[in-house]
């Protein structure tokens, strides 16, 4: 029975764990890696209620270790496809129809289990899959995901108690339904949060799932999905499965249940959706929902009144934190002339200070790209760069593969401000920046605004509130993040939604309820306690 109303606990975000030198979180972390890479990992898909392994395996290795097995995976095709969309829809009914307060229980209790029991393993898994340290998988795999599932839970509460008014002689309310079919969810590999976000979001509001994650994070999406069944998620709410993006879209697309895509990548992959959902139109039991956050070219502009000393910082974290791998990442940076000399000197001797290498090594700030067509497409920027007489390598600039994807914090100066390293996303460890004359910043502006197709994240630095509000006005659709005095990453969630517009994506902002509404179809009901009985109104009457 369900005769109460009830209250949810209050989130509050996951306090960050500092893994400081002795520290027990240090001791645990570095007992959970040594542990995961004697382990040897055989992972399947989950579709219902079965694990499926085709025998089809891939291997699964550190991107800063590549000698290193963690373990193989078992590659499916399309027939898997077409078992996790009919093991979706087979559950669709019942999940739908369940009370919020036992679907919200699961996620909670999911959260619960990933703040305490599953905390180190999950870091272990996203720093040895992706390569992050210690820092970063903790903000990301632990912190971040933890606040998804319980921050979505308290905005979809928010969300079913939003309710209309009622006139006299009758009762107005709004239900709140599931999507009509399935929802395909495509994670990408540099958010494990993301990995874990995307398909439970939608299924927190009802919806059954196909998840199609990234080949390169499918090492710490396997303990998600564990951590999501020990919770007491139902066979075929989430099927996860790992078959290559044509594939799935093919028969996702065609489907005629197919209601929605939740999609973190590259922009031409979304587009290419787009395009094939459109063209497919006709053959949908429903309007789908697209919602999408795509790549970033993110921007970091300087006035002259800033403090040259915080924009070091901020380039420095902005830019090369988990390798540049993060679409908010500082990417291009205009520094005016008066301070240009200066930061670059402070800037670069920073970054001589910061050590690469493995994840297990908690001394290193830098680790590995992804995977060898990540390094391949890094470098060749690079080398271009060397040979282009607009531009000068203030600092980096070698890429080595003999043991991981290593690729050295990389600052290219130009003199061109529309060179391609200014316009076209890396996804790497590299920062371009250009040099404009100091009493130009109205000018500047406006080229920022102009210079890329992504609007997702940037940031000003200025002691200069009139600079400040010119800057904003003319820079309004270049961002759906803006940071003042910060660099552009770290969005948190539930205090800073995260989504950009343009080529960035539908800026539905995960974190918030403005993407949970997304995964939602309200019903309105009326209901008329003391019905007419005649059609007759009194303006009819003359007497």
């Amino acid at each position: 029975m369900s005769n109460g109303i009830f209250n949810l606990p209050q989130p509050i975000n996951e306090p960050v764990l500092a893994f400081a030198p002795k520290s027990p979180e240090k001791l645990k972390l570095k007992q959970a890696l040594s542990a995961a890479k004697k382990a040897k990992l055989d992972i399947p898909m989950y579709i219902g209620s079965e694990e499926i392994r085709t025998g089809k395996k891939s291997e699964i290795r550190p991107p800063h270790e590549t000698k290193h097995l963690l373990g193989h995976f078992h590659q499916g095709d399309a027939s898997h496809v077409k078992a996790a969309i009919d093991a979706a829809l087979k559950a669709h009914d019942q999940w739908a129809h369940m009370p919020w307060m036992q679907r919200a229980s699961i996620f909670l209790k999911a959260a619960d289990l990933l703040a305490t029991k599953y905390r180190f393993d999950m870091l272990a898994a996203t720093m040895l899959g992706q390569s992050k340290n210690a820092y970063q998988a903790e903000i990301d795999s632990t912190c971040e995901l933890i606040d998804f599932l319980r921050f979505n839970v308290h905005f979809l509460n928010e969300i079913y108690s939003q309710q209309p008014i009622s006139g006299a002689g009758m009762h107005n309310r709004v239900e709140y339904r599931s999507l009509e079919g399935f929802v395909l969810a495509v994670t990408p590999f540099n958010f494990t949060a993301i990995g874990g976000n995307l398909p439970t979001s939608a299924a927190m509001c009802g919806n059954v799932v196909v998840w199609k994650a990234a080949n390169t994070q499918i090492y710490s999406a396997n303990l998600f999905m564990k951590i999501l069944k020990e919770a007491g998620l139902p066979d075929g709410v989430i099927n996860l499965i790992y078959v290559s993006g044509p594939v799935v879209g093919e028969i996702c697309f065609n489907h005629k249940d197919f209601a929605g895509v939740h999609f973190t990548g590259s922009t031409g992959v979304f587009q290419g959706m787009w395009k094939s959902i459109g063209e497919n139109i006709a053959k949908y039991k429903t309007y789908p929902r697209i919602v999408g956050e795509t790549g970033g070219k993110d921007f970091v502009l300087v006035h002259p009144s800033a403090q040259a000393d915080a924009v070091v910082a901020g380039l420095a974290r902005g830019a090369f934190e988990y390798q540049g791998q993060k679409c908010s990442a500082a990417s291009r940076a205009y520094l005016p002339d008066n301070l240009s000399a200066e930061i670059k000197k402070k800037l670069v001797a920073e970054i001589k200070t910061m050590k690469m290498g493995t994840t297990e090594d908690f001394t290193n700030f830098i680790n590995a790209v992804i995977d060898e067509k990540s390094f391949t497409t890094i470098k060749k920027y690079i080398d271009a760069a060397k040979k282009d007489k607009s531009c000068k390598i203030l600092v980096g600039g070698k890429c080595d593969s003999s043991k991981g994807w290593f690729i050295e914090p990389t600052v290219i100066e130009t003199t061109d401000p529309k060179y391609k390293t200014m316009c076209e996303e890396i996804f790497g460890p590299v920062l371009t920046i250009y040099t404009y004359k100091a009493d130009e910043f109205e000018k500047v502006c406006k080229l920022v605004d102009e210079t890329s197709e992504y609007a997702l994240t940037g940031a000003i630095f200025t002691q200069d509130r009139y600079a400040l509000e010119k800057a904003m006005k003319t820079l309004t659709h270049s961002s759906g993040n803006f940071y003042i005095n910060d660099k552009p990453t770290g969005a948190v969630v539930g205090q800073q939604p995260f989504g950009g517009a343009r080529a960035s994506g539908t800026n539905d902002k995960a974190g918030s309820m403005l993407n949970l509404y997304r995964w939602l179809s309200a019903r309105t009901i009326k209901e008329t306690f003391n019905p007419v009985t005649d059609y007759r109104y009194s303006f009819l009457g003359e007497k």
